[in-house]
């Protein structure tokens, strides 16, 4: 008994033990420059000019690291890098000089965060979630005529919350592990089914679960026949064909897991509703480097056993 108590603290132990952001912004760095290495030259090949000192990686891993060290400006959070963690970042660049680097890559960073999704098995299961989140991005009064929003961005209601605002929607399909496969910025005013429409032919031959915004049999009758995917959404109550007893709850309990992940996106790392983006760029530059965060959280918590929400690891480094 004394054996198994012991055992059984040296794994708490285990559990319990810290990991610095020196190691943390590490791992991220190897990762990225890893990939970098093998496949950036392929995708900026007409890139012009000279090697830059601060180099493309690590543009890429503070633009990572930022959800894992949330400040509300991206100038804080180069200041708090600069200040505590300049040896790792020599040539640290401005914030204005930093934030052009990163526009400039954030498709770079999104053909990354899908040659992981490959790398790791994801999103070849036969079963997705999709769903739609607001993304707001001016004040609803405030005048949108100056803003670099207008034209792209629209007044929109999100019913569930009671929720008016100007901006986007954020349509994804993730796994039912709550995994976000792919994702687009659709216009705030844009149709439930119309903003599923931008993402849903990258997967093929696959069952879609939403929610009652989904709902039309037409539409899903089109989608069928466009992609091989079938849609799977509740039924209202006025409809004359329903599922059977007790698929509804189930179906609401699967669903709750893409919740879940616009939960996660939402409430870790930097706010999804308060990017403080001015301009599309921006905007989409933010939303790239926060989805591939949350992946890399995965990663991350899959083979180190780290835990970036509260910096706890079963590994010792």
């Amino acid at each position: 008994m004394m054996v198994s108590n012991q055992t059984n603290h040296q794994k708490d132990d285990n559990l319990m033990n810290s990991i610095n952001i020196e190691t943390l912004l590490t791992i991220v760095y190897v990762h990225v420059d890893d990939w970098y290495q093998a496949n950036a030259s392929e995708l900026l090949s007409d890139k012009v000019g000279c090697k830059p000192v601060f180099s493309d990686s690590e543009v890429m891993t503070l633009m990572i690291a930022e959800d894992y060290i949330p400040y509300p400006a991206e100038a804080q959070y180069l200041g708090y890098i600069r200040a505590n963690h300049g040896e790792l970042f020599p040539q640290l660049l401005d914030q204005s000089q930093f934030n052009r680097r990163a526009r400039g890559l954030r498709y770079v960073v999104e053909a990354m965060r899908r040659e992981w999704l490959m790398e790791l098995g994801i999103g070849q299961p036969s079963t997705y979630l999709m769903d739609t989140k607001p993304i707001p991005v001016v004040g609803y009064k405030r005048s949108k005529r100056h803003s670099d929003f207008a034209g792209s961005a629209d007044y929109g209601q999100c019913s569930s919350r009671n929720l008016s605002y100007f901006g986007y929607k954020l349509v994804m399909i993730t796994t039912l592990d709550g995994i976000p496969v792919v994702y687009d910025l659709v216009s705030a005013n844009t149709d439930e089914r119309q903003a599923i429409e931008t993402v849903v032919d990258r997967i093929h031959n696959s069952q879609m679960i939403g929610d009652k915004g989904f709902i039309g049999a037409e539409w899903q009758a089109q989608i069928t026949q466009q992609t091989g995917n079938t849609i799977v959404t509740p039924k209202r109550k006025n409809q004359m064909i329903q599922h059977p007893d007790g698929f509804e709850q189930l179906l609401n309990t699967v669903r709750e897991r893409i919740e879940g992940v616009f939960h996660e996106l939402q409430n870790t790392g930097r706010n999804m509703e308060r990017l403080l983006a001015k301009t599309v760029i921006g905007l989409t530059t933010r939303v790239i480097a926060k989805v591939t965060a949350h992946l890399f959280r995965h990663i991350l918590r899959l083979r180190y056993h780290i835990n970036v929400q509260t910096f706890q690891c079963s590994t010792d480094f």
